[in-house]
């Protein structure tokens, strides 16, 4: 077990002291570079707290106004497994960006105010000691640029040197039907709950790997903006690649899955 993070005191506006809410000893396992590697992977352990205001979720007891931790370690799994990092500090700043975003309608949660991150590699190369970093940001440390298309707007999470991470809002009554790079590997993971995928429901939590150049279609018939994690990466794929079939991310008692 790693030892508890030493947190700084963060407050909000008026001066009173945040909550924090932590994830502890988290651990993925993911392969390491390229999505054609393959082959070596690595183990990350993860510590995660979040600086946010708890109180009218203690109030009203909806997970909306608070972080719903199975969902957010969902989908921290899903960009470590997606992204194939290869070293600590790249790992530290996607998460600690990801938390910050700020909530959209179709998943909302409280504002996170401020997020301290620990990213620990326990197997490292050499064995001789085991290497971590630690940063700390707060919400508007970042920019997340956002880009406006024909089927709603993309917000710029974070870009590597081989991944980029986004999320993907679709408009009400909007649609997606092919990916935005056709020679990019997409790993997709649902957030909203009224998205349909090929006509299909596609169910919060789920995450569909290799939709590479494919033609496929997300339709949002809901009165919302319904929205879409998506980690991208350059490889090249047969013409007749098929659709990798999807698989949740979220705990399956979540009482929000449709």
């Amino acid at each position: 077990m790693n030892e508890p993070l030493r947190l700084p005191v963060e407050t909000d506006g008026q001066g009173r002291l945040l909550d924090v809410i932590e994830l502890r000893d988290f651990t993925v396992q993911s392969a390491l570079g390229t999505a054609s590697a393959g082959g070596e992977a690595a183990r990350w352990s993860l510590e995660v707290a979040l600086f946010l205001d708890t109180r009218r979720a203690a109030t009203d007891g909806h997970l909306s106004h608070t972080v719903h931790y199975g969902r957010l370690a969902g989908e921290l799994r899903f960009l470590l497994e997606s992204c194939r990092f290869e070293s600590l500090e790249p790992v530290a700043e996607a998460v600690v960006r990801y938390v910050l975003l700020p909530p959209s309608l179709d998943a909302p949660h409280a504002q996170v105010r401020a997020a301290t991150v620990r990213v620990t590699r326990p197997e490292a190369p050499g064995g001789q000691a085991v290497p971590a970093v630690q940063v700390h940001r707060r919400h508007g440390h970042f920019a997340y640029p956002v880009e406006e298309t024909p089927s709603g707007h993309v917000d710029r999470i974070y870009e590597g040197p081989r991944y980029n991470i986004c999320r993907l809002r679709i408009r009400p009554g909007g649609f997606v039907s092919e990916p935005r790079h056709p020679r990019m590997a997409q790993s997709q993971l649902v957030l909203g709950g009224g998205l349909l995928l090929q006509g299909r429901p596609a169910q919060q939590g789920m995450v569909f790997h290799g939709l590479q150049g494919l033609t496929h279609r997300y339709d949002n018939p809901t009165g919302i903006e319904q929205s879409v994690l998506c980690v991208e990466q350059p490889k090249v794929v047969e013409a007749d690649a098929a659709l990798v079939q999807g698989r949740s991310y979220y705990p399956a008692e979540d009482p929000h899955l449709s």
